[in-house]
């Protein structure tokens, strides 16, 4: 008996743990190909950015046993407190000789060796937030403008702030998060439809009105009218993928990665595994995140039907987040939307996204750990979901 409980005790999804660590693995091997020439020039050692990134990821291993162990009823108390931490911390990030401008962005704030981009905990936060106050505010929601309009003007303050930074794709995300994790709380359609429409609206107009994203959105369009200025690193992108074919030119062989393509153990580090790896290994990456955003939205659904409302949105919140993010950063990869700054979750090198990924997945762990023995027959809510 006591054998049956404790193993009963350690059960994980085998699915999304196995999903996660094989990303991590992919992901470390990857950055390690990618960097390894530009961090000899920069540093005169080769594995850089690799012991950087090990660090991030053991202490991100730290922070998801932590999260892992904390009850969701207290991750639920946390969420208010931790989004008016992160709206202190994004206002704080916007102060000169406060935040620490990197390529023309101020987006991170500095702790001695320490750097944290806010705009990553933002992301946390707003899918924390969000869950519990679909949870407490359900009625209200489903029956009243004012339900729905609150958390739409801290959505919008939250959004301007990263703005202001600027961060045009973390806003994205965010955003793209909110509408489905709203659309799921049964608000009334015709509120839903205006919101998405605002939202849309509103991003496209600040696409256009701003000079940089407007040529980033005629370079998406027309890359090869200005492929050494503009156009550079979506061209070299696409050189990449042509040189990868279906079988790569093996682990190690990039041109690209030799200071032709800017951010190549970053934003663009997908483009480096197509070229190495080719089409087989881009396959394998998009089915693992196939596998990791589709079990994560199973366990959202078992969560709902076994009443764990909290649960369930924290779940599709999550999983919205990193199939929008992952999403984003492919279609960049490969000349489908024009270029923004976003990282593919759980690979790219970057201490703050790992960290928090590691965080989520922690926590989607626990969320499958907890419904692993509830009874998914019946649901007592006073209205249907949108699944």
């Amino acid at each position: 008996m006591r054998s049956k409980k404790s193993r009963l005790a350690f059960q994980f999804d085998p699915w999304i743990l196995a999903a996660s660590i094989s990303l991590l693995l992919i992901g470390l091997l990857m950055v390690t190909s990618s960097s390894m020439v530009i961090s000899e020039r920069q540093f005169d050692y080769p594995f850089h950015f690799l012991i950087h990134q090990c660090g991030y990821l053991l202490l991100g291993i730290i922070f998801g046993v932590f999260a892992f162990r904390l009850p969701m009823e207290q991750w639920r108390s946390l969420g208010a407190y931790l989004f008016i931490g992160c709206l202190f911390l994004l206002v704080l990030v916007l102060v000169p000789g406060i935040g620490h401008r990197i390529n023309g962005s101020m987006r991170w704030l500095g702790f001695g060796a320490f750097t944290l981009q806010v705009s990553e905990l933002a992301k946390f936060s707003v899918v924390l937030y969000l869950a519990g106050y679909l949870v407490r505010r359900d009625e209200e929601i489903q029956t009243t403008l004012f339900g729905f309009i609150k958390p739409m003007f801290l959505l919008a303050i939250i959004s301007v702030l990263l703005l202001l930074e600027p961060d045009f794709g973390a806003t994205t995300v965010i955003l793209g998060t909110a509408l489905g994790m709203m659309f799921l709380a049964n608000v009334r359609l015709w509120q839903y439809l205006a919101l998405f429409l605002l939202v849309a609206g509103a991003l496209s107009i600040l696409a256009v009105s701003s000079p940089y994203r407007l040529a980033r959105i005629t370079t998406f369009l027309h890359p090869w009218e200005n492929p050494f200025d503009s156009g550079y690193q979506l061209t070299q992108s696409l050189i990449a993928f042509g040189r990868g074919g279906f079988m790569g030119v093996g682990l190690g062989n990039s041109i690209q990665k030799l200071f032709y393509l800017p951010e190549a153990q970053t934003d663009f580090l997908f483009a480096v595994l197509a070229e190495e790896l080719g089409f087989v290994g881009e396959c394998v990456v998009v089915a693992l995140f196939v596998v990791l955003i589709g079990r994560a939205l199973y366990i959202g659904k078992k969560a709902y039907l076994g009443q764990k409302f909290f649960e369930s949105y924290l779940a599709f919140g999550f999983s919205f987040w990193l199939g929008l993010q992952a999403m984003i950063n492919i279609g960049v990869n490969t000349g489908l939307l024009p270029t923004k700054g976003l990282t593919l979750p759980l690979m790219s090198y970057g201490g703050n996204s790992l960290l928090i990924n590691c965080v989520v997945i922690a926590l989607l762990l626990r969320i499958g750990h907890d419904c692993r023995n509830l009874s998914t027959t019946k649901v007592t809510r006073t209205r249907r979901r949108r699944y």
